[in-house]
């Protein structure tokens, strides 16, 4: 099936830093920063297992994206959260580039992937990020970045709205 027939995600998901997601029942707005990498490491083997299933390149429905999918999606949204986070650090007030997850998708052949490669990759990642976020000093932790659809965020809570969507979509595959 082609990326193309999943609908692009236009919703602003920064709700979920105020309140439990009534999906995944996730209340990332309560973690904080000193919790985070072993709840980051922690994803990895939900991760490796819905990515090892014999139907991780199997969508649900047209509609919805398989594991392998997901998986690869949280992949590069450690990439793109760890660049983030690294700007916030050499310049409080930082900017964030736009990035279309639904065009990195499509353009990354998402569905064509190698599922062990994604999970050997999104493991990188997420041991990276961990590292980075084990890193950090307290005083770190309130330096201010701004998406390009204006949403603000500190390094704590660009960190939550991070983990929600890790959680999420392990919720998602059901991992």
């Amino acid at each position: 099936m082609s990326d193309a027939t999943i609908p692009p995600d236009t919703k602003d998901w920064t709700w979920v830093l105020t309140r439990e997601c009534p999906e995944c029942h996730e209340s990332v707005g309560q973690i904080e920063v000193a919790q985070m990498p072993a709840i980051i490491r922690d994803t990895v083997p939900r991760w490796r297992t819905a990515l090892a299933a014999p139907d991780a390149t199997v969508r649900p429905s047209a509609t919805v994206w398989s594991p392998l999918e997901y998986g690869a999606h949280v992949r590069d949204v450690e990439s793109v959260f760890l660049a983030r986070l690294r700007l916030m650090l050499g310049e409080d007030g930082a900017r964030f580039a736009d990035w279309d997850q639904d065009a990195a998708a499509v353009q990354g052949g998402y569905a064509g992937l190698d599922p062990s490669e994604v999970a050997d990759e999104l493991e990188a990642g997420a041991e990276e990020l961990a590292a980075a976020v084990e890193a950090l000093t307290p005083e770190q932790e309130e330096r201010r970045g701004v998406r390009s659809n204006g949403s603000h965020f500190t390094v704590r809570t660009l960190l939550q709205y991070f983990l929600h969507d890790t959680l999420h979509h392990l919720h998602d595959v059901k991992a």
